[in-house]
């Protein structure tokens, strides 16, 4: 063992990532991270202090990544209706190109998010505040009209929730899926839009 190594929560959750995909979250180990390391366990221990806490960071480490281009969507400047029907279609993109790049890894991460309810409770309300500062926006930008933006951002998040959810990845393969979002997505924006006067 080499435990002169520099140990970082990110090394380990980098060297976590690749334990599950060779062997997969069943048969993963904190023994065989540390093996991946070339340290005791008891160092990664040192950092994450149970499995739980490491599955945790690794499912929020995955969710970080995912928002990031989100983030900076809905921090963008310009017309709130296509900050959101851009923010919507990417959401959905990642989701999907998830699945399609590797969907072992895509199936453990959503096993991992199951396990880690805490953390993705944080990353669904991050990306409903992140829905409700657009449409804040478009009630200032005068295109929107709602008298709670988070309510109805988290109307617009349960209203294409079937095209992000992983639960319904199944379906993501559906030819008529590109109509059906464009159809959802200008169904919602129409019922933001603020009346014409």
């Amino acid at each position: 063992m080499n435990e002169v190594v520099v140990l970082t929560p990110e090394r380990i959750l980098e060297a976590t990532e690749d334990v599950l995909r060779r062997f997969g979250l069943a048969k993963a180990t904190v023994v065989d991270v540390a093996r991946a390391l070339d340290v005791s366990h008891g160092s990664v221990y040192r950092h994450f202090p149970s499995k739980a806490s490491l599955r945790q960071a690794v499912a929020k480490r995955w969710l970080d990544r995912a928002n990031a281009p989100l983030a900076e969507i809905a921090e963008a400047d310009g017309p709130a209706p296509e900050r959101l029907d851009k923010w919507l279609r990417t959401m959905i993109e990642i989701k999907y190109s998830k699945v399609c790049e590797d969907p072992e890894m895509f199936r453990t991460y959503l096993a991992l998010a199951q396990d880690a309810c805490e953390v993705v409770k944080a990353h669904k309300e991050l990306l409903v505040e992140q829905v409700a500062h657009i449409i804040s926006d478009g009630v200032k930008q005068g295109v929107f009209e709602v008298a709670d933006a988070k309510a109805a951002a988290r109307a617009v998040f349960d209203a294409t929730v079937r095209y992000h959810h992983p639960a319904h990845s199944d379906e993501w393969n559906d030819p008529a899926k590109p109509a059906r979002i464009d159809a959802l997505l200008a169904l919602l924006l129409k019922g933001l839009e603020a009346c014409k006067r």
